[in-house]
């Protein structure tokens, strides 16, 4: 990984000014020492580097990747750009850290008290604690908006939380949960924070995952538990609260794409220059220049398309159907690319030690969280015909 992106052929990255590049060069040198080195191991175990929490917590970034976060805001297009870095390296640590940042840090910052945000921000900005988001079920997926099972209730001035929650990313051991649950008294959706150690949460580690294997994805259990007032946000008091939270992280996740994209495109171009055919590197073939051709146009565009989703989030003119069209539109352009990556490799691309093959894998689950293609295709459907075609 050079200190220039090969990949970014248009020099969006120059858009960043100097201190923002500057950040974004540090990120980008930490992840190549500590990170990229790694990976592939902590992948194929499907272990999780905690030693590495306390170095991600030193680059001080947290709170740039949160834009809803008290402070001086960051650019969008910084936030962006880590999130596709953390993923040109890593799309399991790009997603460990998002689900930190974005939605358990983002829901507390959007939705929390004045007290909340105060009692809980710094230490998670600090990653003295760690965030996650407990939203999709069991059952639920796609309708989660109106489908929500699990259920809080007041009781003796608690709140009493029932129901599972599934694929919650760093479950296993955040130290700080975001539960979203339907209210049984108005039927509302409401967000609740559960602490490490409550009784009657439980999380048990999902295994045998094909994609993203180094993120810790858990299987949540509440059962009788019980949350006091002080830990229900606020200002969460329907799924249009939700809603929020999931337009700026599914933006993020449009970019952790184009990082795979770039990430895939730079590993075969390399692997281009190196591997000999018929007597010269493969590189000079038409057909590989064909295909590496093919995943630059695609992840140009698709990098042109979250610079501008970034600078509407700048410009406070940023819609749903905006992150929506971004993810849907990027992970699926993101599948093509990183399959002509592994068609280049051949044989060589299903081997982990070529690194492809890891990011083939962990495409997968990119291109299905934060919304389905189909889900969000109908967010932006309704937006631009103004007619909902939700079942």
């Amino acid at each position: 990984m050079s200190e220039l992106l090969t990949g970014d052929l248009y020099a969006f990255e120059s858009l960043l000014t100097a201190e923002e590049r500057g950040t974004l060069l540090r990120v980008r040198a930490f992840l190549r020492e500590k990170v990229v080195p790694i990976a592939n191991e902590c992948w194929a175990r499907a272990e999780f580097p905690v030693e590495l929490v306390k170095e991600y917590a030193e680059l001080g970034i947290a709170t740039l990747a949160c834009p809803e976060c008290p402070g001086p805001r960051p650019s969008g297009l910084l936030s962006g750009f880590l999130a596709l870095e953390m993923a040109r390296a890593d799309p399991s640590m790009a997603t460990f850290f998002g689900v930190h940042t974005g939605l358990a840090m983002g829901s507390v910052a959007a939705c929390g008290s004045a007290e909340q945000r105060e009692r809980w921000l710094p230490a998670m900005s600090r990653m003295e604690k760690i965030g996650a988001f407990a939203l999709t079920e069991p059952s639920g997926g796609s309708d989660v908006a109106g489908g929500l099972r699990t259920t809080a209730r007041r009781e003796d001035g608690t709140w009493v939380l029932d129901g599972a929650k599934r694929w919650i990313g760093n479950g296993t051991f955040a130290d700080l949960i975001v539960v979203w649950a339907r209210d049984v008294a108005d039927g509302q959706v409401k967000g609740f924070v559960v602490e490490k150690g409550t009784p009657g949460c439980t999380a048990t580690k999902i295994e045998n995952k094909m994609a993203l294997r180094t993120v810790q994805n858990a299987d949540i259990t509440l059962s009788g538990c019980r949350v006091p007032e002080g830990n229900r946000l606020s200002g969460a008091n329907s799924f249009r609260d939700t809603a929020r939270i999931l337009r700026t992280t599914r933006s993020g996740v449009a970019w952790q794409a184009v990082g795979v994209m770039l990430a895939a495109y730079e590993i075969a171009l390399r692997y281009a220059g190196e591997r000999e055919q018929f007597g010269r590197p493969i590189a000079g073939f038409q057909l590989v220049q064909d295909l590496l051709v093919r995943m630059l146009g695609d992840t140009t565009a698709c990098l042109g398309m979250v610079v501008r989703l970034a600078q509407l989030q700048d410009d406070g003119v940023f819609r749903d159907e905006h992150s929506a069209l971004a993810k849907a539109y990027c992970t699926t352009r993101m599948r093509d690319v990183v399959g002509w990556a592994r068609e280049l490799l051949a044989g060589n691309g299903i081997i982990l030690d070529y690194d492809i093959a890891r990011f083939v894998a962990d495409a997968e689950a990119i291109y299905s969280y934060e919304g389905t293609r189909e889900i969000n295709t109908l967010i932006v459907g309704r937006a631009i015909t103004g007619h909902g075609a939700f079942v």
